[in-house]
C-alpha cells in the first residue's frame, strides 16, 4: 500500500468515495486519531489514504484533476 492523500477526516472521507466511485480500492490510516482530535486541528488530526501500488499514479491523477 502507498499514501496518496493526507488531509483532515472530512477531507480523506471525500477523497476515498471519489477514489471508490472510479474503483480505486483505498484505506484511512489514523482514522480514529482524526476524529479524537479534530476539533483541535493544531494537535494533529491528519488521516492518509492508502491505495495499491498499482493504482498509484491514476489515483494521484483523478485527486489532482478534482482540486
Amino acid at each position: 500500500m502507498k499514501e496518496v492523500f493526507e488531509g483532515s477526516l472530512w477531507e480523506a472521507e471525500v477523497v476515498k468515495g471519489l477514489l471508490q466511485s472510479v474503483g480505486i480500492s483505498c484505506l484511512l490510516r489514523d482514522e480514529t486519531m482524526g476524529a479524537v482530535t479534530s476539533p483541535y486541528l493544531t494537535l494533529g488530526g491528519i488521516v492518509k489514504i492508502l491505495v495499491q501500488e498499482d493504482d498509484f499514479e491514476n489515483a494521484k491523477q483523478i485527486i489532482a484533476s478534482r482540486e
